[in-house]
Formats: C-alpha cells, structure tokens, sequence
C-alpha cells in the first residue's frame, strides 16, 4: 500500500505542476487559430483527472485501504481533530460561501440584476486571468464543461482530500494534522501553476478551507458538490455562436 501512495504522491509532485503548466502553454498557443482545441483540451483534463483516481481505486480494492479512509463516507461533524474552535469556524465560512455560490448560481437564472452582477464580475476576472482562454463560450463547450466540472468535484476531493490527507499521515504518523493540511493544500495550488502564481495561491487558500471541511466532515461528498458548483459557475454567461 505504501509503494501506491508514494506512486500517486510521486505524479502529484510532477505531472500537473509541470507538463500540466506545459501542456497549457501549448493550448494557449494552439486555441488562437483553432477553437476545437478547447474541447480536446476538457476531454484531456478529465481523462488526466480519472487516472489517478481510478488508481486510488484500485488500492481500495486490492489493499487494506478502503473508501472511508479516502473520504466517501457519510458527512458527521467531528470536532476531535481540529478542536471545536477550527471547527465551526471552518464550517461557517464554508456554508456562507456556499450561500453565496447558490445565489449567484440560482439567482443568475431568475434575476436579470443578479446576472448582470455576475456577468460584470466575471468580465473584470477575465481581464486579469491567466484561464480566459480555457473557459467555455459555445453551447457544446458549456455542455462540456460541466461534465469537466463534475469529474474536477469527484476526483480532486478525492484524491487531494480524501486520499491525500490519510495517506500523508500514514506515512508520516508524527506529522501534525495542519502540517499534513498545509502540504496536500499546497500540492492542490501547484497542480494548478498553469493559472500563474495568483492562481497557485489561491487554490491552496482554497484547498485549506475544503480540508479543514473534510476532516471537520469527515467525508468529501459534501466538497464534492461544492467543488463542482464552484467551477459550474464559471460557465454562466452568453453563448457564442460556433464560427
């Protein structure tokens, strides 16, 4: 069990922090003159996404490593780990954000102010966003992207959450569990370097606030739909008619 952590610990290390970053630049390039490159570029993601996850899989299913211990067990509000303190504040932060991620979601469907605020944040995003050219502006590229949101919800919880944080304490007992956090969030920034540091950072704020949610949970399913909403949103705005 230990040589398939450290293989998984061994691609995170390398493969998206830096052919990720490469593969990226190359699509910049190539989505200039042809837009196809886009929906190449999700059908990659996701299949990149779901290898290392079906390999988790695998562990569950030949070793003693087994789906609770990578997180897809029932949501329960533990309070051991991280005290009650970390806890609830953890929590909290994550349903208001929660709150604010259905409003503008929900909200974009049924209120024209709402959408408008939306689309004027988005476009303010854009105009100093390193990811402008991957998002999605055609009815087939959105059809797409939520199918490339929802693999990013299941896999990356599972494995930078669930999969991560237990086998980076299995494998360094003495670690203590926001060392064990900070690690496995910082290696969730560097699999996103393409989007530049900024981008880096963010995610690993990110990727602190979903592990302290896993382990206050105990589960990723709750992270799971979090994470596919947060990326779902990316997709809301005007359609552009395929040229």
């Amino acid at each position: 069990m230990e040589i398939g952590f450290w293989i998984i610990i061994m691609f995170l290390l390398l493969y998206e922090p830096i052919l990720g970053y490469f593969h990226y630049q190359k699509f910049k390039k190539y989505v200039e003159v042809n837009e196809n490159e886009r929906i190449k570029y999700y059908t990659n993601t996701i299949i990149e996404l779901w290898v290392p996850t079906a390999f988790i899989l695998l562990l569950v299913g030949i070793t003693d490593l087994n789906l609770k211990q990578i997180g897809l067990a029932i949501p329960k509000i533990n309070t051991e780990v991280l005290g009650s303190w970390v806890t609830y504040i953890g929590l909290g932060i994550g349903l208001l954000y929660l709150i604010l991620v259905l409003y503008y979601i929900i909200g974009y469907k049924f209120s024209d102010k709402i959408k408008q605020e939306l689309l004027k944040k988005k476009e303010e995003e854009l105009e100093k966003s390193e990811v402008s050219p991957i998002l999605p502006f055609t009815k087939k590229e959105k059809k797409l992207w939520t199918y490339v949101s929802l693999t990013a919800g299941v896999t990356e919880e599972i494995i930078y959450r669930g999969f991560l944080i237990f086998g980076l304490g299995y494998l360094f007992p003495n670690l203590q569990i926001m060392i064990v956090v900070l690690i496995s969030s910082v290696l969730f920034g560097l699999a996103h370097t393409y989007q530049g540091f900024t981008g880096v950072f963010r995610t690993t704020i990110f990727g602190i606030l979903f592990s302290v949610l896993y382990i206050s949970l105990g589960s990723v399913i709750p992270l799971i739909l979090f994470h596919f909403l947060l990326d779902y949103i990316v997709k809301l705005g005007e359609e552009k008619p395929k040229e």
